[in-house]
């Protein structure tokens, strides 16, 4: 029989499901005992929870005359392994998927039944079809992919986004296909994204005048003021502080839990990875050392004589400026704007996050999370991984060969 045959939707088949406790040698041991029998496989499924596993195996009839006793024997064969076994027989292979195919991942922390029912039922109001159901994750978050077909993906994501919101998890709509795993640069904001802290507000710190620089970056963040004006208004005031200052600031600096992991395992897959801050180079470029990055770009204090002069020099990194340098980036690292990743939690990263081929908005103001891409809303960066299809085991896997 040849390839054509066996995926014809005319053809005889068998599903033969064998279910209990897992061990080594059960898919070895069923497929050593249908290939007495001469036939193919059309498609093979397994599935383990909790040390209990379901196989499925579809093949091709076998030879006329013979059903009767591979039925027997897969049924001997599986009660000498203390497993159940189960033979439909059908026609042709699986149904043909629909046109739009999509991967939704779902988070939560936890992530409860509830969630699941009003998403999955969801989907299938819009009218899509889960074809497949993966976990990624069970630490520190739970982490499940489901593969849709029939519905585009535009529809379905703004459908489950508003569904997303009400029941507390986060949700990523994605085109399935190869440009997923394709996506070779990542491009973050720092200040609350990739670190826990504001920098102007440890500098500010030092100078005595938090509460009014804190004030000046909350409205920024929010997009009520302009965020060059607001920049020179908070460096104007760090006028006169010590340049021994930045030593500290950068001993205080917070990452934010999981970017460690985050980067790490970025860049073990080959990817990528800078950042852009409307902060300062005083503080990005350490970071640039101190993790490996591609790429960094931010604002520039000027020191004058061992003093901050209260000014910035040089180009003005703002929220035109972040989206202009992801294209820079990109550029120079030679990947098509559709493969690369933005994340950013504050107005000024909008532009950022919508020119990217994917744009998530972490733990990012209410405006942020309604325009971008997909909403991360747990304080741990490296489930960014779980959006890119990456498993935990994945990420533990790279983390015990670090070097």
């Amino acid at each position: 029989m040849n390839a054509s045959q066996i995926t014809s939707s005319d053809v005889p088949t068998l599903l033969v499901k064998i279910f209990g406790k897992d061990r080594p040698g059960i898919t070895a041991g069923l497929f050593d005992t249908l290939a007495a029998y001469s036939v193919d496989v059309v498609d093979i499924e397994q599935v383990v929870t909790r040390g209990r596993m379901v196989l499925c195996a579809l093949v091709t009839e076998p030879p006329q005359g013979m059903e009767g006793e591979l039925r027997k024997t897969v049924h001997s064969w599986a009660e000498s392994m203390k497993m159940q076994a189960e033979i439909i027989s059908g026609i042709g292979d699986n149904r043909p998927r629909g046109l739009g195919r999509s991967l939704v991942t779902v988070l939560g922390h936890p992530l409860t039944a509830e969630a699941t029912a009003a998403v999955t039922a969801r989907i299938t109001k819009v009218g899509g079809n889960i074809d497949r159901i993966f976990r990624l994750a069970k630490y520190p978050v739970t982490a499940v992919e489901f593969a849709v077909s029939g519905v585009e993906t535009e529809p379905l994501r703004t459908a489950l986004v508003t569904e997303a919101a009400a029941l507390g998890v986060d949700v990523a709509v994605v085109a399935a296909g190869l440009h997923r795993r394709a996506q070779r640069l990542i491009v973050m904001d720092v200040d609350s994204t990739l670190i826990q802290d504001e920098v102007i507000e440890l500098f500010a710190a030092h100078a005595g005048c938090e509460d009014e620089v804190a004030e000046v970056t909350a409205a920024a963040m929010r997009g009520e003021l302009d965020f060059e004006q607001s920049l020179h208004a908070r460096v104007a005031l760090l006028e006169g502080l010590d340049a021994s200052v930045v030593e500290k600031v950068r001993a205080e600096v917070r990452l934010t839990p999981g970017a460690r992991t985050l980067i790490r395992t970025l860049k073990r897959l080959g990817y990528q990875v800078g950042v852009v801050s409307g902060g300062f180079t005083q503080v990005t470029d350490d970071l640039k050392g101190r993790l490996g990055l591609d790429f960094a770009q931010a604002n520039t204090l000027e020191i004058v004589d061992g003093k901050l002069t209260g000014r910035v020099t040089g180009e003005i990194v703002d929220r035109a400026g972040k989206a202009r340098l992801l294209r820079r980036f990109a550029a120079e690292a030679g990947v098509p704007l559709s493969q690369t990743v933005a994340i950013g939690d504050g107005a000024n990263d909008l532009d950022m996050l919508n020119a990217a081929g994917l744009g998530v908005a972490f733990n990012a103001k209410p405006v942020v999370r309604q325009a971008a891409h997909t909403a991360v809303n747990v304080p741990f960066l490296d489930t960014v991984l779980y959006l890119l299809g990456v498993t935990r085991e994945e990420v533990e896997a790279a983390d015990t060969h670090v070097e």
